[in-house]
């Protein structure tokens, strides 16, 4: 049986205190059967308790309609892991949204659009998202992809709360929450030659065009800058089972320290290699490494000779421990290094429709343009209306602990003077 609001609302206004749905309480003033009838439809609509001594329990606000909240990530392919993080991240949001009224008295429903980490493959996901329906999108977070897909949802009236870090090509395309390579260059950059205190390096890097290839131009200029001599540029292509060859050509260049600006699964691969043929030169992986797939790709021991460029761990963040404890509840895991995010960018995103009234794109522009100091899980949010990105936004350097987990490096921050 279909019981709708409507139905609810032919029950007697008399009823004891445990009727509640919809905040209302119904009153008891027809017969036994009706009130018998009430009960049950009440218990269906709202869930209500059956006991009369629980008259200030609080139940689940009833939700009318649904407000679809698609959720771009890598669900497939060689990032799933990350994708997975991702999406959880943002469920977990709708769940904690939804059991205190939904967004504007609506429930929330997650959409996930599997992009696997592909431009080609992520238009044909967004254009299939977009026809079916959505009120707003948290992601991409692969900036090949999303310097395709961004501008399909804004041209459909949506307002992305992206996870891309490249400049170049995603500034401006909707807000982040995110580091952006410009951002983050200067932060490997110092790594480098304040920690490291290297004098020369090679960077081997994805060349698929997108924040990989972006990110390593900017950093050569910036290590040359700095006066680090970049020996060489290696690219590389992802889907390779070895990349054995480019690190036996990074290594003949006698380097004093290989950076990996590529993402997780090439990281780790490469990683493993320079570790297994004992490469002397110091390994370090770029911030696109930054997540738990790099570790299980390298192995633990690997991993640990390779420290990463990224974010604080979820746990790391001043808020991170309740956050990491209600994720493990809801799906029995340990969050990922991006779940925080989609978690603070779809409350965020609540946070501004809310006060907008809805999902009008031009409301939420200068809503979302006026945030400051808004308090995430991953800290304070201000936005730099000129290009909707986070400003500032904290980088790390992370090492992996014995147990496999990514924290930060406390010695590089001792070397740089970092907060963390």
């Amino acid at each position: 049986m279909d019981v709708g609001l409507t139905s609810l609302a032919r029950c007697p206004r008399d009823a004891p205190a445990f009727f509640w749905s919809l905040g209302k309480v119904f009153a008891m003033t027809k017969t036994s059967k009706i009130l018998a009838l009430c009960a049950l439809v009440s218990l269906a609509v709202a869930g209500c308790s059956s006991s009369s001594s629980d008259s200030n329990a609080t139940a689940t606000p009833a939700l009318t309609g649904t407000v679809r909240i698609g959720v771009e990530a890598p669900i497939s392919g060689d990032q799933a892991d990350t994708g997975k993080g991702m999406i959880n991240g943002a469920q977990l949001a709708a769940d904690q949204l939804n059991a205190k009224g939904g967004i504007n008295g609506k429930k929330v429903v997650i959409v996930p659009i599997d992009d696997a980490a592909d431009a080609v493959v992520g238009v044909k996901a967004a254009t299939a998202a977009i026809k079916a329906g959505l009120d707003g999108v948290v992601g991409p977070y692969n900036s090949g992809a999303g310097a395709k897909t961004l501008p399909l949802y804004i041209k459909a009236g949506l307002t992305p709360i992206r996870l891309t870090s490249n400049s170049t090509t995603t500034n401006g395309l909707g807000y982040t929450l995110q580091p952006m390579d410009y951002q983050i260059v200067p932060v490997a950059t110092e790594a480098v030659t304040k920690w490291l205190k290297a004098k020369t390096a090679v960077l081997v890097f994805d060349s698929t065009p997108g924040y990989t290839a972006t990110t390593n131009a900017k950093l050569k200029a910036s290590l040359e800058k700095a006066g680090v001599t970049v020996k060489a540029n290696v690219g590389i292509t992802p889907g390779a089972k070895s990349y054995a060859a480019q690190v036996k050509a990074a290594a003949a260049l006698n380097p004093d320290v290989v950076y990996l600006v590529m993402y997780s699964p090439q990281a780790g691969l490469i990683a493993k290699t320079m570790y297994d043929t004992k490469v002397p030169a110091k390994c370090v992986a770029d911030y696109a490494a930054a997540d738990p797939i790099f570790v299980t790709t390298a192995g633990i021991p690997a991993a640990k000779a390779c420290p990463v460029i990224g974010v604080p761990s979820p746990s790391e963040f001043p808020n991170g421990p309740d956050f990491v404890s209600q994720y493990k509840a809801a799906f029995g895991e340990e969050p990922g290094t991006w779940s925080p995010y989609t978690f603070d960018s779809l409350n965020l995103l609540a946070k501004a429709a809310e006060e907008t009234g809805g999902f009008d794109a031009k409301k939420l522009k200068a809503n979302l343009d006026a945030v400051k100091g808004w308090e995430g899980v991953t800290g304070s949010v201000t936005i730099d209306a000129a290009n909707g990105n986070r400003d500032p936004a904290t980088l790390v350097v992370l090492d992996v602990t014995d147990a496999g987990a990514l924290a930060i490096n406390e010695a590089w921050s001792k070397a740089v003077g970092a907060d963390y």
